[in-house]
């Protein structure tokens, strides 16, 4: 990398609600020239969520320009909480986070983001949860020059986009054949479904939140989904998604009645299902929800050729695992200053301590003993020395 290549960029901050609107053009271009995004760093979804769940003077977007071009965004937000930190917007209904690179300035762009995060960082932590291997910020991670750490985060269940009878084929025979029958079982209930048009995604995804509230009544559901502004994000980023081929909305009929919605996200790497309401006497009826759901999201995933990964996004559920999926392991990447060097160590130890007590809890949910309150975990990971440059 030249010094003239790095003088060729210019680095600023966006800390307005207003500006971080009017960027809407800017980030689809890049978006589009960034090999590894996810839906959820779109402008749509993340602008969306900031006004549902921002906090007044916490956004912080690096933005990096290559003679007045948009070629690198770091989208974060200041927060104090459990430490002065820098995190990416999206927080907990997101399941990927990330910066966006242009893969014509990616390395330029990397070592231009990791400066420009250094000086904004002050004496707070730069915490990215979340990061889908391959992620841009690893480059980042690469390029920074200070304290630096790197954990495993949530897991996530991958299928390959293939057509359904090809993803059966995968199966051990007696399961394949009882899919088969469940396949069968939808056909002879007449269960079909449809795309749902941008100008009528409201709508949509108001009845699948009814549904969804449905659904899981009387059990344990996220408080969250039930929530006025929750309603607002999805509604507020869903038709421009949908209007770009960055989200689908699916009806599912029986009857000529509405029995299911489902919301799936969409980029050129993966397709993810992100959140579906069906009508319990849908189940009442025997129909199996998961292969409704894979089934239709399969056949329009390989007719548009849309994607090359179906995304069950994060969690291990049981059901999921009937359909052998990969496991992907998203990652957390701290970077500090040498100031704040002890915010990493106390980051990267608790990290460590959620998840030796996840594995104590696991290994005796297995064993069929109650769960014990685990001790004292062993010491935290130590901070990995600064890199000796940046190798992108």
């Amino acid at each position: 990398m030249t010094a003239a290549s790095v003088r060729a960029l210019s680095v600023e901050v966006c800390t307005d609600e207003r500006a971080f609107a009017e960027l809407a053009g800017e980030w689809g271009r890049l978006y589009g020239a960034c090999r590894s995004v996810t839906p959820f760093q779109s402008h749509a979804w993340l602008h969306s969520w900031w006004l549902s769940y921002g906090t007044e003077g916490g956004l912080r977007l690096v933005l990096v320009r290559r003679h007045g071009e948009l070629v690198a965004v770091a989208p974060l937000m200041r927060v104090r909480r459990p430490w002065p930190a820098l995190v990416p917007i999206g927080g907990a209904i997101s399941d990927f986070c990330d910066v966006l690179l242009d893969e014509t300035a990616a390395a330029q762009g990397a070592l231009a983001l990791a400066d420009a995060l250094a000086e904004l960082a002050g004496t707070a932590l730069i915490d990215f949860r979340e990061v889908r291997p391959g992620g841009a910020v690893e480059r980042v991670y690469l390029c920074w020059r200070g304290p630096r750490h790197r954990v495993s985060d949530s897991a996530c269940l991958e299928l390959p986009a293939l057509p359904m009878d090809q993803l059966i084929r995968r199966l051990p025979s007696a399961r394949a054949q009882r899919i088969r029958n469940k396949v069968n079982k939808l056909t002879r209930l007449g269960v079909e479904w449809h795309l749902v048009g941008h100008d009528e995604t409201e709508d949509a995804l108001r009845r699948l939140l009814e549904l969804h509230r449905l659904q899981w009544e009387g059990r344990k559901v996220s408080p969250e989904h039930l929530r006025p502004r929750f309603l607002e994000h999805l509604v507020r980023s869903a038709g421009p998604m949908v209007r770009s081929g960055e989200a689908v909305v699916r009806e599912f009929t029986l009857d000529g009645a509405v029995v299911g919605v489902e919301l799936t996200l969409v980029s050129r790497n993966l397709a993810g299902i992100y959140l579906y309401g069906v009508d319990p006497r849908l189940r009442e009826r025997r129909a199996d929800v998961a292969t409704m759901l894979l089934r239709a999201s399969t056949e329009h995933l390989v007719a548009e050729g849309a994607s090359d990964v179906l995304s069950l996004l994060r969690g291990k559920e049981p059901y999921k695992y009937r359909w052998d999926p990969r496991t992907v392991v998203n990652q957390r990447f701290l970077l500090a200053r040498r100031r704040t060097a002890p915010l990493l160590a106390a980051a990267a130890g608790e990290a460590a301590a959620r998840g030796w007590a996840k594995k104590v809890l696991r290994r005796d949910a297995t064993a069929g003993s109650p769960p014990v309150r685990p001790a004292l975990p062993p010491p935290g990971p130590g901070v990995s020395a600064p890199p000796a440059g940046c190798s992108v």
